[in-house]
């Protein structure tokens, strides 16, 4: 065995520290006592200036360079852009040499682990895996990123408000919340920001710019977030899963709103008739009831409608499609709800019931014309 296997496997065998807490392994015992810091919320590192206390002498480290005014001393030679790390700096520095470019589609980066990584685009290999949820990725990093939304790992703590974070970068930029310095200001509407970057990114709201350009179906996106979410269309990947009912979703913000379904919660209320909504977009769509507003205008014969849904419905009146077919016979229809009714017709299904007679009907309107026969109305619930 060769002298660098050796050394491979020691390394492997000394990584024996545990968390008791979470099972994450470090190779040396003090990575564990730092990382134990983000259960127990100790921050032993206190700044002699200000008083802010840190779970690691490098952040503390870090922090003072903005009493020492030393907060940026690693400045890039090609584009003069400065950085307080020369770690931060060295990763900058690939921007500006790309020398790996791929032989599919003239895509450059800077290193060949990233060309690795892209050219899986391509051919649409995801050797890293999920054993939890099963969903596959193209590289260890987003495979890891995904696992934290599983265990609720969050490595990544606030030094001054104790609020802890899944990834640095967002770490980052909730940290640019604290500070009362905002003085990079926008010259077309005057708002301020703490950082050029988040005022950089301010502005393609007046711009229009959109430099993130996805690979795939080339939409273009004002931030790298945008970009990441949307390229779960394209992936099929959907790492936010209900514990209720296992229906998964792309963003963590529709998986709530799904919830809702579930425990029944409707926080949105009308002030005029108190109807209670899910969303708020349910909300103002019902407050058209109350308004009249109908924003949504056919252009061939001019009917408003309170909701863009019910107008491209509408819009098959005009145009003839029928999008919706049914797997039996073929019949085409314009509406998902025509649709449902015909495919009755194949199984037999007759879900409204008479609770007079015990009669079964395969649609509601059905139902409504046998109960006049009773003289009585719809069950309630049948009309919700």
């Amino acid at each position: 065995m060769s002298t660098l296997e050796c050394h491979n496997e020691e390394k492997i065998e000394q990584k024996a520290f545990s968390c008791e807490l979470c099972g994450k392994s470090f190779l040396f015992n003090c990575g564990l006592n730092r990382h134990l810091r983000t259960h127990t919320g100790e921050k032993p590192y206190s700044c002699e200036v200000c008083g802010i206390p840190f779970t690691q002498m490098s952040h503390l480290k870090k922090h003072m360079r903005t009493h020492t005014g030393e907060e940026k001393a690693f400045a890039c030679e090609i584009c003069a852009k400065k950085f307080s790390e020369k770690s931060d700096l060295n990763r900058h520095t690939q921007i500006h040499t790309k020398p790996f470019s791929c032989n599919l589609c003239d895509f450059s980066v800077s290193t060949k682990q990233y060309l690795v990584l892209h050219i899986r685009t391509h051919t649409g290999e995801k050797p890293y895996s999920c054993e939890v949820c099963g969903i596959s990725f193209t590289g260890k990093g987003p495979l890891q990123r995904h696992i934290k939304i599983h265990t609720g790992e969050k490595p990544y703590p606030c030094d001054i408000c104790d609020k802890s974070f899944s990834e640095k970068s967002t770490l980052n930029q909730h940290i640019r919340t604290h500070s009362e310095d905002k003085a990079f200001s926008c010259e077309i509407c005057a708002k301020s920001f703490s950082g050029k970057w988040n005022l950089s990114q301010h502005l393609r709201s007046h711009t229009g710019e959109k430099p993130f350009s996805c690979d795939v179906c080339q939409s273009s996106f004002t931030t790298k977030q945008s970009l990441a979410m949307h390229m779960r269309i394209h992936s099929g990947e959907k790492p936010f899963a209900c514990d209720i009912c296992g229906k998964c979703f792309t963003r963590n913000s529709p998986l709530k709103i799904h919830m809702r379904i579930h425990t029944g919660e409707k926080p949105f209320s009308c002030d005029v008739c108190q109807s209670s909504f899910s969303t708020k977009q349910h909300l103002l769509t019902h407050m058209r009831i109350h308004s009249g507003e109908k924003p949504f205008t056919c252009k061939i014969c001019g009917k408003c409608f309170t909701q863009n849904s019910l107008l491209k419905r509408h819009l098959r009146i005009h145009t003839g499609e029928k999008p919706y077919d049914c797997q039996v016979c073929g019949k085409s229809f314009s509406v998902k709800r025509n649709l449902t009714q015909h495919v009755r017709t194949h199984t037999g299904e007759k879900p409204f019931s008479c609770e007079m007679c015990g009669f079964s009907f395969s649609t509601k309107i059905q139902l409504t014309r046998h109960m006049r026969k009773h003289g009585g109305e719809v069950p309630a619930k049948y009309t919700q």
